[in-house]
C-alpha cells in the first residue's frame, strides 16, 4: 500500500508530503483544487512518460517519492529479476525531471528504466477512473478475476507446469525435426566425406613422420656422403679424432702425479673418448644401411599427396583435426541412422504432455465456468442496486488453442437495459456503467488475492443520493481488506473514508500553490456539511453530516 507521498516543484505545487493508513480513504475538495495534479505527479513514480512543462514555473527540477508497503505481495521474485535491491517490508520508488527533458526514475535508490517501474508500479497502485477501464477488456484479468474466484491458485500452479514441459517437449520435437530436414539433406553429401577419410586411414601423428621420411629419401646421397666422412674423421688412423683422444689422454694421465688437475681433465676426456668410440661404428652401420628406395620415395610422396589434398578440400592444417572431421561425419551418420527411432520417443512423449495439459486445461476449465455463474449472480447483485436495476451481465467461455493460461477464451458481456442485447462490456457500457462493474468486480475479489492499493478518481460522477451511500458502502467494505483511496465530490462516499484529506488553493498574492492536509474529526464535519449545503454552511447541514459520519 502507499505509506506517503512526497512532491517537490510541480505543477502549482512547491512541497507537499502526505502519509496514508490503511483501509479507506477519501480526498475532498473544490473542482479545480488541484486534485488531479496530485494523481499526476503519483502517475508519474507509476511509470508515466514526463513533460517539462510540469515543473513548477521558475524551478529547474521537480521529484515525486512514493513509498510503498510491499510486504503482501511477495516481489521477491522481480527484485531479484532486475537486480534490485530488495526489503520485504518497504519500497521507495522516485522520479526526477529537469526543465531541459532530462528524466530519471530509482527504485530503492537503484537507477531503472520507465518500463521497470512500470511493471513494479502496476503491483502496487491501480488509479482507476472513468477513461482507464482497459482492464476490464483484457482476457488476462478476466481469467485473473474466474481464477480468483474459483480459487484455482494451485491448479493454475500444476496447469502451467505441464504446459511448460509440453511445450519444451514440442520445442525439442521440432528441432529434432529440423536437424532430421538438414541432415537428410546433406546425408550423400556427409556420407562421401566421411567414405573418403575413413578409406585415407589416417594415423595421428604421421603426417610428421612421413615429412620427415620423405626429406631423407630426397637426400640419401648427400646423407651417406656425410656419415661417410664423419666416419674417416673419427676413426682415420693417425689423423683421425679418436687417434687424437687417445694421445691426449695418455698424456694427461702421465701428468697427474706432478700437476692434480689433470686428474678432472683426464677423467673428462676418457669420457669423451668413449663416448665417440661408441659413436663411430654406429655411424657406419646407419651409413651402410641407408639406401635409395625409389618405391618407398613414391609411396610417401602419395601418401602426403593424399593428406594434403584432404586437408585442401576441408581447409584443414592437420591430420589429427582431419581425424576429428571423419569422427563427427561417423557421428551424423549415427544420429541419421537412430534419428528415426528418436523421433518416435519424443512423439511419443508430446502425445502424453498433450494428455495431460488438456486433462489438466479441462478441469481448469469446468472450475472457471463455475465461477462464472457465480460472477454472474454476485455481480448483478453488487451493482444492481447502484442505479442499474435492470443490468444483466453474462460471462461467455469458448474454447481456444492452449496457451500459457489455458483452453478457455473470456469475454464480459454486458446489457443496462431490462431486454437490451448481451454485448462485450467494452462496446457498450458508458463510462460510469464500467465504472460500477469494475467498482464490483474489485470488491467481490478483493479479499482473494493481494491487490494493489486501488485509487478511484471520481467514478461516482454521475450518481447521488441512495446510489452514492451504497456506492461509498461497497468501497468502505473494500478498505477492510486492502488500501482503497476515493477521490470524489459526493458527501454521501467522503463521509464513509476511515480518513478524509482536503485538496485546496493556498492563493497570496504572489503565487497560489495547491496543498493537501488531513482533517480532523471536527474539519470532517465542516467539510462535508458545506459539501451538502453548498456555499452557506446551515445547522441542518452541520447535523445531516454529523448523521452520515455516524453511519458509516
Amino acid at each position: 500500500m502507499l505509506q506517503s507521498l512526497a512532491i517537490h516543484n510541480y505543477a502549482l505545487i512547491s512541497k507537499l508530503e502526505i502519509n496514508f493508513p490503511a483501509g479507506f480513504s477519501v480526498i475532498t475538495g473544490e473542482t479545480g483544487a488541484g486534485k488531479s495534479i496530485i494523481l499526476g505527479a503519483l502517475s508519474l513514480i507509476l511509470g508515466q512518460r514526463a513533460d517539462a512543462k510540469s515543473i513548477k514555473q521558475n524551478e529547474d527540477k521537480c521529484s515525486i517519492e512514493g513509498i510503498f508497503d510491499i510486504s503482501s505481495y511477495q516481489l521477491e521474485t522481480f527484485f531479484k529479476e532486475k537486480e534490485l535491491e530488495y526489503d520485504p517490508q518497504s519500497c521507495i520508488l522516485r522520479r526526477e525531471i529537469w526543465s531541459s527533458g532530462k528524466s530519471r526514475a530509482f527504485i530503492n535508490d537503484s537507477p531503472v528504466g520507465l518500463n521497470d517501474l512500470k511493471e513494479l508500479g502496476a503491483f502496487l497502485i491501480d488509479i482507476h477512473s472513468q477513461h482507464q477501464n482497459l482492464l476490464l477488456a483484457d482476457n488476462h484479468f478476466q481469467l485473473q478475476v474466474l481464477d480468483v474466484l474459483a480459487q484455482n491458485k494451485d491448479l493454475k500452479n500444476e496447469y502451467q507446469s505441464a504446459y511448460k514441459k509440453y511445450v519444451s517437449v514440442d520445442r525439442q520435437l521440432n528441432a529434432l525435426k529440423e536437424k532430421i530436414s538438414q541432415q537428410q539433406a546433406e546425408e550423400d553429401y556427409i556420407r562421401f566425406q566421411f567414405k573418403q577419410l575413413e578409406e585415407a586411414r589416417l594415423q595421428t601423428g604421421e603426417q610428421t613422420v612421413l615429412e620427415e621420411e620423405l626429406e631423407t629419401l630426397s637426400h640419401i646421397e648427400e646423407i651417406k656422403s656425410g656419415l661417410y666422412r664423419i666416419g674417416q674423421l673419427l676413426s682415420a688412423d693417425e689423423n683421425g679424432i679418436l687417434s687424437a683422444l687417445k694421445e691426449s689422454l695418455n698424456v694427461a694421465q702421465s701428468l697427474q702425479k706432478i700437476y692434480a688437475a689433470s686428474e678432472e681433465i683426464a677423467g673428462r676426456l676418457r669420457t669423451t673418448y668413449l663416448d665417440l668410440k661408441d659413436l663411430a661404428p654406429e655411424i657406419d652401420v646407419r651409413q651402410e644401411n641407408l639406401e635409395f628406395k625409389p618405391e618407398r620415395l613414391q609411396e610417401v610422396n602419395e601418401r602426403l599427396d593424399l593428406i594434403y589434398s584432404l586437408q585442401h578440400r576441408h581447409h584443414l592444417d592437420s591430420v589429427e583435426k582431419l581425424i576429428a572431421l571423419r569422427d563427427q561425419f561417423d557421428n551424423q551418420i549415427r544420429e541419421i541412422n537412430h534419428s528415426g527411432e528418436e523421433l518416435e520417443n519424443l512423439e511419443k512423449e508430446l502425445s502424453e504432455a498433450h494428455t495431460q495439459v488438456l486433462k489438466i486445461a479441462a478441469i481448469l476449465s469446468k472450475s472457471r465456468k463455475e465461477a462464472a455463474h457465480r460472477l454472474e449472480k454476485q455481480l448483478v447483485e453488487k451493482v444492481s442496486i447502484l442505479g442499474m436495476p435492470y443490468m444483466r451481465f453474462s460471462v461467455e467461455l469458448s474454447p481456444k488453442s492452449l496457451d500459457a493460461t489455458g483452453s478457455d477464451e473470456v469475454t464480459y458481456l454486458f446489457s443496462a437495459n431490462k431486454n437490451g442485447e448481451l454485448k462485450p462490456v467494452a462496446q457498450t457500457a458508458s463510462g460510469g456503467e464500467i465504472s460500477r462493474l469494475m467498482l464490483g468486480i474489485k470488491a467481490l475479489i478483493a479479499g482473494a488475492m493481494a491487490l494493489p492499493s486501488i485509487i478511484f478518481d471520481e467514478i461516482d460522477t454521475g450518481v447521488s443520493g441512495e446510489i452514492a451511500d451504497k456506492m461509498g458502502n461497497i468501497m468502505h467494505r473494500m478498505g477492510t481488506m486492502m488500501q482503497v483511496i476515493a477521490i470524489t465530490h459526493l458527501p454521501q462516499i467522503a463521509a464513509k473514508g476511515d480518513s478524509q484529506y482536503m485538496v485546496y488553493k493556498d492563493e497570496n498574492k504572489e503565487l497560489t500553490e495547491t496543498q493537501i492536509r488531513r482533517l480532523s474529526d471536527a474539519e470532517r464535519v465542516r467539510e462535508i456539511a458545506q459539501m451538502l449545503s453548498g456555499a452557506k454552511l446551515t445547522v441542518a447541514a452541520i447535523e445531516n453530516a454529523k448523521e452520515l459520519l455516524n453511519n458509516k
